[in-house]
């Protein structure tokens, strides 16, 4: 047997020299085979690892089962040729085998020397010497002759120039995502200049609309979307993440930036509001509410997804592998992934308050007009710093002596309650609409006076708390308390409390409008307002903190006294029970009012009342004033003033201005931690399995980090997008390569490792990272080459013999055509009807869906979606609110992503429900109305014009002779149903009172209009 194999081995070597074949290839012809076949039981991963034999390293492969330039020696060939089941490679049941092929290549390499190199993404892109050809104008840059010499060496032709129309189509398609207009169209073909095609290049890239196209594409990768998702699936305001996408990608922010700030916008020196919203790539992950989930289980969870999606958008390697044991094909161990890891895993998930360019401006304007006074009050009073310093001693003195208590047997219902170290409660996962909780503690003194609840913040509360409501407050409906012996707990009693005291006590309101219960049957009753409310023993009141937008989200806190001292002997069990009965009207919505973060404590004072100093004031006056910032004495004047009787008119006046300050929204954002979590690398990926803590660090087969550089996230940010870096500048080239020609340069757009598929074009590809990272990282550049070169205006018009050899176009011997993304076909089909609202940004929007997908069973509870009925309704799809367990039909009909994954290459489908949806959807429905108004105004007075006209605003170009008569055809036909009464003009129509001949014609174009926005044509690139 031994000796047949080795006759075989001699001849398939034979037979490979004889041919005159290339030189085989590591990169492309052999490690693929070995990637594919061997590296699985032969590769990195220690623990799968066969035989100690490690075929991905030279010196392993060389020391055993190569021989170089003797493959009859060679133990690998002799067993990938054996027929003998023991000794045969791959054995039989790992479901691999080597093709004859493959077989041969081997042999080839072997005989060739057995070369080894390293992977060829794992070793930083260095520019390639441009083809040197002559093709005359077919060269218009690097691009082309790239292109033109590997179909030069393949003998294939480039195929011609596509006509003006259809490239200008496609530039606007793909550049802003929208058709042109048929006065875009008639300018650009009517200009004869040089510089045509490059005014319109230009044009489109300066373009708002250029950030909501290629924004959408990030977010895909960025899992963006507007809900928690999992079970809840709970709303979530994220969009001022989205429209940072697509402000940044506008004003061409340089791609390493682009990267930095999304990762570490808050560690960056002086970081503004947008460097924080950028983190918000980092919290798009889901978050899971449901009763009884363990908050630390779910942010492992998150943090796992937030490494696959900086793997997929960043690094474009599929490091989540490496979760759970060494990566199997690529070099990176599961170490490696921890050590990454730990850059991320010493942060708090904030939910900050955010503001809009105009909010900010009033902002800033209320905070002014409150200094102006204030420095007008200094004036007036030129010895006010002596004033204040004795108010100061006197405050200081006047402090009362509290005991925190430690809460034990902490109850469960739902939420999740977590002693922190400072024996404060933090509320966490599920926040059910109303609540009440009981709490013990136990406690040896006697003669207590007062009990006190202190509402404290915490970055993970909604703009850090201390409520769990939408805008971080929170509202006590009662303040219960019961006491028993320690030796006899289930002697309890509740106290009479007969007094309460808090540090705010708003006025008297009603339910703000987002917490009204609209299922009350005679409207919600309830109110909110002063810390009696929360002793008199009505379910309708409540004490809330709720003063104004910029006072509410700091700590507070009330003093109840019981009607006798309280204290036995023998010890107390103390119980304290919170009821929050003011939330909304939905567990499932976001709709809940609770306290997020409290702690209780009792005195012994006698006449307990709530400290009048906030809690940041008490602080700094711990400070010695001389080592006070200026921020710090400014805080302690505030509040001093409103203590200065005689200042009551311009207290009177500030407290106005408080009440104009603007509403804002949230934002989820990363804020780093005080104290430092531990990273372990974890058994199988499993939160609760440690095995050895590790340092924060980078994978040893990459590059370095910057010397000196500090373990930090920041560090982390800017290795990621060094200029050593392998992947970074190659997977983004790719992808943007990919969205323009429907496959990459490299076909598996998230892993460019082993198990990647070797690039089409090595040469181009790396050519393309460096000419990125020499311009500033631009992506405006990059776009701009790639839409101005030869390749890109080739005819996307295909022969049976080109399709056959090349189905894919890997050899870009013609241009792109393929179905356009999911909110690109909403957006075209609104933009040809006239309908499409062109706004940038703000709040996702809520176009029509069937009611139903939002209530039980179809969703796990109901979900708000007040449809649209203005402008907002006609807004680009990339502004359609996205509830991850509930996609919006259309968008998902057309294959777009919940958002649930980091996603950087989308199916492409055609199914039935795609026409029926363009066909039949009610937006659909309303642009083809759209359209057929604007067709009979603006198309001219005769069918054949009105005809050209509307195929036009489709399809931008003018239609054949025969189309014309096919569309007549068609058009004639609707009026005769129309007129036999077979189709109803006004239900089509939708008009009611206007005279039946006018009605008629809407309804005919109409039916027109729909099947031309219908056509492949109008939703394809072509």
């Amino acid at each position: 047997m031994r000796i047949f194999s080795i006759t075989l081995l001699v001849l398939l070597a034979a037979d490979a020299i004889a041919s005159g074949e290339q030189p085989v290839d590591f990169q492309r012809d052999i490690r693929p085979i070995l990637s594919d076949k061997c590296f699985f039981c032969h590769g990195p991963d220690e623990e799968h690892r066969e035989a100690d034999l490690r075929l991905d390293v030279a010196e392993s492969a060389l020391e055993s089962v190569i021989v170089p330039g003797k493959p009859s020696d060679s133990e690998l060939t002799i067993r990938i040729i054996s027929s003998d089941p023991d000794a045969q490679m791959p054995p039989a049941d790992s479901g691999k085998a080597l093709t004859k092929s493959e077989i041969q290549l081997l042999t080839q390499w072997i005989e060739q020397g057995a070369a080894y190199q390293v992977h060829w993404a794992f070793t930083p892109p260095v520019r390639p010497p441009v083809p040197q050809l002559d093709h005359g104008p077919r060269i218009r840059n690097a691009i082309d002759a790239f292109v033109l010499e590997r179909l030069t060496r393949e003998q294939v032709e480039m195929s011609t120039e596509t006509d003006r129309v259809t490239w200008l189509r496609r530039l606007s398609l793909d550049l802003i995502g929208l058709p042109p207009t048929i006065q875009e169209v008639d300018a650009f073909v009517a200009d004869e200049s040089e510089e045509a095609y490059d005014r319109q290049i230009a044009r489109l890239l300066k373009s708002p609309h250029y950030g909501e196209r290629w924004g959408r594409i990030w977010l895909d990768a960025a899992r963006y979307a507007d809900s928690n998702g999992y079970e809840k699936d709970a709303p979530r305001e994220m969009w001022f993440y989205r429209d940072w996408v697509v402000n940044a990608l506008n004003r061409d922010l340089p791609y390493d930036q682009f990267i930095v700030q999304q990762i570490a916008g808050d560690l960056l020196s002086r970081p503004t509001q947008d460097h924080l919203v950028a983190t918000g790539f980092l919290r798009n992950s889901m978050i899971n509410e449901e009763g009884g989930a363990d908050p630390e289980q779910f942010r492992m969870e998150a943090m796992y997804d937030r490494m696959d999606a900086i793997g997929k958008s960043a690094l474009g390697l599929t490091v989540q592998c490496a979760q759970c044991h060494n990566h199997k094909y690529d070099p990176l161990t599961q170490e490696d992934y921890y050590r990454m890891f730990a850059f991320l895993n010493n942060t708090h998930d904030a939910i900050i308050p955010v503001y809009t360019s105009d909010e900010e401006k009033q902002r800033k304007k209320v905070l002014a007009e409150i200094a102006s006074i204030e420095a007008e009050l200094k004036t007036s009073m030129p010895d006010w710093p002596e004033r204040i310093a004795a108010w100061e001693q006197a405050a200081r003195n006047s402090e009362q002596e509290w005991e925190v208590l430690k809460p034990v047997n902490l109850p469960y219902e739902g939420q999740k309650f977590r002693v922190l170290d400072d024996l404060s409660i933090l509320s966490e996962s599920y926040a059910p609409k109303s609540s009440a909780p009981e709490f013990d503690a136990h406690t040896k003194a006697e003669g207590i006076t007062g009990f006190r609840l202190e509402l404290l913040t915490h970055p993970k509360l909604p703009r850090g708390g201390p409520g769990r409501s939408a805008r971080g407050t929170a509202a006590l409906t009662q303040f219960t308390v019961f006491v028993a012996p320690a030796d006899d707990p289930t002697k309890r009693t509740k106290l009479k409390l007969v007094s309460a005291t808090a540090d705010v006590n708003p006025k008297q309101s009603p339910q703000p409008d987002y917490l009204k219960n609209i299922e009350a049957k005679d409207g919600d009753k309830r109110t909110t307002g002063p810390i009696e409310f929360a002793i008199d023993d009505d379910g309708d009141t409540a004490w809330t903190t709720d003063i104004d937008p910029g006072r509410r989200n700091q700590p507070r806190k009330a003093v109840f006294v019981p009607e006798q001292l309280v204290g036995f002997p023998q010890g107390t069990v103390i119980t304290f029970q919170p009821t929050m009965n003011h939330g909304g009207w939905n567990n499932n919505d976001n709709h809940n009012c609770l306290m997020g973060r409290y702690r209780f404590s009792l005195t012994t004072a006698s006449d307990p009342v709530a400290d009048p100093l906030p809690t940041q004031v008490r602080e700094i006056l711990s400070i010695d004033a001389a080592k006070r910032t200026p921020s710090q004495q400014d805080a302690v004047f505030s509040h001093w003033r409103t203590t200065v009787a005689k200042w009551s008119e311009a207290n009177a006046r500030i407290e106005e201005l408080w009440h104009q300050y603007p509403e804002g929204t949230t934002q989820y954002v990363l804020r780093e931690r005080e104290n430092s979590r531990t990273t372990s690398v974890l058994a199988r990926g499993d939160f609760l399995k440690p095995v050895r803590p590790v340092e924060a660090g980078v994978p040893g087969f990459l590059h370095s980090l910057a010397e000196g550089a500090e373990p930090a996230r920041l560090s982390f940010a800017k290795w990621l997008v060094d200029e050593q870096s392998p992947t970074t500048a190659r997977s983004i080239v790719n992808r943007i390569w990919q969205a323009y020609f429907g496959i990459g340069l490299i076909e598996t757009s998230d892993d460019l490792g082993s198990q990647g598929s070797p690039p089409s074009h090595p040469e181009l590809l790396d050519w393309l990272a460096v000419e990125l990272m020499e311009n500033d990282w631009s992506l405006k550049h990059l776009h701009r080459l790639i839409v101005s070169s030869t390749t890109y205006r080739q005819s996307s018009n295909v022969t049976d013999e080109l399709y056959q050899r090349d189905p894919y176009n890997r050899l870009l011997a013609r241009g792109p055509r393929f179905r356009v993304d999911a909110e690109i076909v909403r957006d075209i089909t609104l933009a040809a009807s006239g309908l499409l609202n062109p706004i940038l940004g703000g709040p996702s929007v809520y176009p029509p869906a069937p009611r139903f997908l939002f209530d039980p069973p179809a969703s796990y509870g109901p979900k708000t979606w007040n449809e649209e009925e203005g402008g907002n309704r006609y807004r680009r799809g990339l502004y359609t609110f996205r509830f991850r367990s509930v996609p919006y039909p259309m968008l998902e009909t057309f294959d777009s992503v919940p958002g649930n994954v980091s996603c950087v290459r989308r199916n492409r489908s055609n199914t039935p429900l795609q026409a029926l949806t363009s066909l039949n959807e009610p937006l659909f429905i309303e642009c083809a109305r759209a359209l057929a108004v604007k067709t009979i105004e603006e198309g001219g007075e005769t069918d054949e014009a009105r005809i050209a006209y509307a195929v036009r605003r489709c399809v931008a170009r003018s239609p054949e002779a025969d189309e014309l008569k096919t569309l007549q055809g068609l058009l004639d036909k609707q009026r005769k149903r129309l007129d036999d009464g077979e189709l109803s003009a006004t239900t089509i129509a939708a008009v009611e009172g206007d005279a039946v001949e006018a009605t008629r014609e809407l309804a005919a174009w109409t039916l027109v209009a729909r099947v031309l926005l219908n056509l492949d044509e109008t939703i394809t690139k072509e």
